[in-house]
């Protein structure tokens, strides 16, 4: 008796972190073969291309994810984006919605505190710099290149800016620029905050083994850290933790 082939199911991850990487890797070479579109944002000079089809750049925001999703007839959605991706997220739960297609979120679980560490938990960019004058005078900013407007203000501070791409203004005035991409070790930590006498850390809680070792190396430096906390992900929208579950999401959704 023939059987009617399966239709090859389409499946568009909004990417751009390891996992999103890791994942369409991982559904590519797995035994569904679906066909995989990872969309990149844009904002990074030269990312990292994931396996299967690519494209990258916004949609216009809700109502144009939903009309992509439909005229390219897509079977499921994975956010896979940032942890701090907020505008995104929220888009794509709209988009998924209007467009009637089954919505994962993928996200890393967030850092915790472990002994000996001394952690000051904020909850957006504009409390971080609120803290900060209190806290040292010698800042290690690795919050990304996007948000340095809300520090610009902080003339009397000091910063090491650690970012992928070079930033624009508005900055601090007084800042020097690091230009690297984890994953980074906790030798090279330790010597970053040694070599410019560092003595607070702002960072966001963004889960990532790749730039953990910061954290450690503050612990082990005595120095406090300034965490900004992540935004929840887009109510009713279920999370998995790793590429591993959202695998097998995909492959319950299409057995």
């Amino acid at each position: 008796m023939n059987h009617a082939a399966r239709p090859v199911p389409r499946l568009l991850i909004l990417g751009g972190t390891t996992e999103a990487r890791r994942l369409a890797a991982d559904l590519v070479a797995s035994p569904l073969a679906p066909q995989v579109t990872t969309s990149l944002a844009g904002r990074v000079a030269a990312p990292r291309l994931p396996a299967g089809d690519v494209r990258i750049g916004g949609f216009g925001g809700p109502e144009g994810l939903a009309r992509w999703l439909r005229e390219h007839a897509v079977d499921a959605l994975i956010d896979a984006t940032h942890p701090f991706a907020g505008t995104i997220s929220h888009n794509a739960a709209v988009a998924a919605a209007t467009a009637h297609v089954p919505l994962l979120a993928v996200r890393r679980p967030g850092w915790v505190p472990g002994p000996g560490d001394d952690w000051h938990q904020v909850a957006s960019l504009d409390e971080a710099a609120a803290a900060l004058p209190a806290l040292g005078a010698r800042v290690f900013l690795t919050t990304g290149r996007m948000g340095l407007a809300h520090f610009a203000h902080l003339t009397g501070l000091w910063f090491l800016v650690r970012s992928v791409d070079a930033p624009e203004p508005p900055h601090p005035p007084r800042m020097r620029t690091l230009l690297d991409r984890g994953p980074f070790t906790l030798d090279g930590e330790r010597e970053l905050l040694r070599r410019h006498h560092i003595d607070v850390l702002v960072t966001k809680d963004s889960g990532a083994a790749a730039t953990a070792p910061k954290l450690t190396a503050a612990r082990e430096a005595g120095i406090p850290v300034v965490l900004v906390r992540r935004p929840p992900a887009p109510e009713g929208v279920p999370v998995a933790a790793d590429p591993a579950e959202a695998v097998d999401w995909v492959r319950r959704l299409f057995a």
